[in-house]
Parts: structure tokens; C-alpha cells; sequence
């Protein structure tokens, strides 16, 4: 089990998108559909090129925005040609699939359903990347923000940073690409020079699997530090990431079908989510 897992907030299509983004990613796998009586769709479980994702249907309160993007590296033109021409196919082109200083092959979109997507030619095998873009009143904070998480969760290392030197566009010092590890899992990071008019939203946020009270504690509390916290483990951090610190016994609980009605009213009515609390409920 991943111990970090993307979490994609949808209006209402959460199913027409899984079945898309498993239909054109390698690896692409949904693992679970959770419906209501009515047949409609609540949550999805999925996996693209072996990394997992979860997705709800939450409703219109949140939009996607580019401030978190998913990163793809690509093997074959072939590969990167197929997955622009899916993924712009009702969308649109944030920057356009050509070659860049940095790549032979890259292009940004942002697709159909609002997710952005970073496509990279580097001949290894797909990857799907979680990507964090700080701009705006954020800019400036990347590297302060990846060393934070890394601090927080084991297994973490930086892998690449790359900074802004003079005569290069942007602020000299700021990073230009981060690739780093969080729990043994690769994330993305940069800072943008551009006063883009949007930032981070709870459209994308980051689940984290918990095994004990004091694991829930301890991400709760260090996470939430300046920022700020909702219900049923919900917060964003002081940057505006959102984060979901959710026990392993939550779905365990759950899964029980003579008590998950009792569960879920008592994780309802939590900020934190207290283990307790839901065996006792």
C-alpha cells in the first residue's frame, strides 16, 4: 500500500474519468467502484503505470488547477504521441509538445476533466509523478515546503534540485525542478516566476495512510502548523496542499457492513480522526 496516495476530487464524472485515464496510461487498472443504491458512482480506486490514485465524487465545491500536475515520463515518441493527442483531445495546451532546452519531447496539458498533465521523452519506463507548482504569493517556497515534508515522513531524500542561476528567466536562487522522495515515493516541485491567477486546492490532495493513533497525531499536527484543518481528516498545510491523515482501522471499520453506518456518523463528526472513537462508535 502506498503510503502517500493522490486523492482526485470530481464533479459528478469521476467514472467517465477513471475509465479514460485507465484506458490510456500503461498499467492503467481500476481496483474498486463504490456505489449507491441508485447505481451512482461515490469513490473510485485506480492505478496508472503502478502508482494508485483515489477519486471521489465530491460535487462542484473544488476545481483542478494546474498548481498540482501529474508529471509522465515517457519511453517512446510513440508513447508521448499517444498519450498528447488523448489527453489535449477536449482540452488544452499549457505549453506545447516540442522540444525544450531541457527535453527533446515535452508538453504540459491540462485535459478534459481539468487535470493537468506534464509529458516528458527521457526513453525510461511510464512513470506518473506527482507535481507541485508554487507561484504567486508562493513563490519562492518550493524548497522550503519539499524539506519540511521531508522532514515529516521516512524514507525521504531529495533526489535532483535544480535552481535558477542568473541570466536564466525567474528569481536567481528559486528552484527551477526539485525531485525528491517522500516515504520512498517520488514527488515533483519547482517555482514559478509567474503571477498565475490560481494556487493550490483540496481538488488535489494527498491521502496518507496511518497505522497507529500517534502516526494520525503526528502528521496532524505537524501538517496543519499554519495552515489550517476541516472535517473527516481533512487540512491544507501552510502552503494551501491539502492532506488527508486517515487511520488504516477507517476502512477496516468500514468494511463491516453491521457497523459502517455507526462509523461513518462518528468520522463525520471529526476534525481528527480519533481510532477510539470509531471502535467505540
Amino acid at each position: 500500500m502506498q503510503k502517500i496516495t493522490p486523492f482526485l476530487w470530481f464533479n459528478d464524472n469521476l467514472e467517465d474519468a477513471v475509465n479514460f485515464y485507465t484506458s490510456i496510461f500503461n498499467d492503467g487498472k481500476i481496483t474498486r467502484i463504490n456505489r449507491l443504491p441508485d447505481g451512482r458512482t461515490t469513490m473510485g480506486v485506480f492505478q496508472l503505470a503502478g502508482s494508485d490514485f483515489y477519486a471521489l465524487n465530491g460535487g462542484p465545491m473544488f476545481s483542478f488547477t494546474p498548481s498540482v500536475s501529474f508529471f509522465v515520463t515517457c519511453e517512446t515518441k510513440e508513447e508521448i504521441d499517444t498519450l498528447w493527442g488523448a489527453l489535449s483531445n477536449g482540452g488544452s495546451a499549457l505549453m506545447p509538445m516540442s522540444k525544450y532546452p531541457f527535453s527533446e519531447q515535452y508538453g504540459w496539458v491540462k485535459d478534459k476533466f481539468g487535470i493537468s498533465w506534464q509529458l516528458n521523452l527521457t526513453g525510461a519506463k511510464q512513470q506518473v509523478t506527482p507535481f507541485l507548482m508554487f507561484s504567486g504569493a508562493l513563490h519562492g517556497q518550493a524548497e522550503e515546503a519539499v524539506n519540511l515534508y521531508g522532514s515529516l515522513f521516512p524514507n525521504s531524500s531529495i533526489i535532483r534540485l535544480e535552481r535558477c542561476v542568473g541570466g536564466e528567466p525567474g528569481t536567481e536562487g528559486t528552484v527551477t525542478h526539485e525531485a525528491f522522495k517522500l516515504a520512498g515515493q517520488t514527488f515533483m516541485a519547482m517555482d514559478s516566476n509567474e503571477d498565475h491567477p490560481f494556487s493550490f486546492t483540496p481538488a488535489i490532495s494527498f491521502f496518507v495512510n496511518c497505522t497507529t493513533q500517534e502516526e494520525v497525531d503526528f502528521f496532524w499536527d505537524k501538517l496543519s502548523e499554519g495552515g489550517r484543518t476541516d472535517r473527516c481528516g481533512w487540512l491544507s498545510d501552510k502552503y494551501g496542499v491539502s492532506w488527508q491523515i486517515v487511520p488504516q482501522a477507517l476502512n477496516e471499520q468500514l468494511a463491516d457492513p453491521t457497523r459502517s453506518k455507526r462509523v461513518m456518523d462518528a468520522m463525520l463528526k471529526m476534525n481528527k480522526i480519533i481510532i477510539q472513537d470509531l471502535l467505540d462508535a
